[in-house]
């Protein structure tokens, strides 16, 4: 991408950027204060990847934007469907029916609207990214958020060891690239994982430190 008197050029298409930025809609997180923090709620076309350690709200808050991401929202948002990639077996539906109740809304219609998907390898979380990719072009528009929770734990099994790190990254590079691609589709594509890499921290938009309230008490 190179920019030239405000015009972002783009595989020999050209965009004014102040076009592309009007194209994008905030999706609430369910509090107001956290929203203000991120000047709105959680923003399309961009990659947002929360991080920090075990039991500090990260898979809580994927399960409430599953819900949130539903509701109409600022400025015309009209709400929309949800991708899980669950490479954890973190996802539950019961949270989902608990949240669902928070905000008045039907269960089942929440659950129908969350396309899950486990992912049991590297590989294969590979594999649904271009699932996902495929769904969002064939029903452009009906998508409005991605959700990996996490994105880093089976490449940490996957490839264990020294020897294996530069593969690793070079694996989590292509992926990351995918998602930047994904991005593009008024679609946003949320990252959950516990500890914060180079080439994650180079390519997400937004980072999200997670901290558990038992730290914030000893400082």
């Amino acid at each position: 991408i190179r920019l030239i008197y405000g015009v972002c050029i783009l595989d020999d298409s050209f965009y004014t950027i102040d076009a592309k930025r009007k194209q994008v809609f905030h999706i609430t997180t369910g509090s107001q204060e956290f929203d203000k923090l991120l000047g709105g709620g959680m923003e399309s076309m961009a990659i947002t990847e929360a991080f920090g350690e075990f039991r500090t709200g990260k898979t809580q808050l994927s399960h409430t934007l599953c819900v949130t991401a539903q509701l109409p929202g600022e400025d015309g948002y009209s709400g929309g469907k949800v991708v899980f990639i669950d490479t954890e077996n973190t996802f539950r539906p019961d949270r989902l029916r608990d949240i669902a109740d928070r905000f008045n809304v039907d269960h089942d219609a929440v659950l129908d609207n969350v396309l899950y998907a486990r992912a049991y390898t590297s590989e294969h979380q590979m594999e649904l990214l271009d699932f996902v990719a495929a769904k969002f072009h064939e029903e452009g528009g009906v998508f409005k958020l991605l959700i990996i929770d996490s994105i880093m734990a089976l490449f940490r099994v996957d490839f264990s060891g020294r020897g294996e790190l530069a593969e690793r990254q070079q694996k989590l590079a292509q992926m990351l690239s995918r998602l930047q691609k994904i991005s593009e589709g008024l679609n946003q594509e949320f990252n959950w994982r516990h500890t914060c890499g180079c080439i994650l921290r180079h390519t997400s938009n937004t980072l999200l430190p997670f901290v558990s309230a038992w730290e914030n008490l000893k400082k």
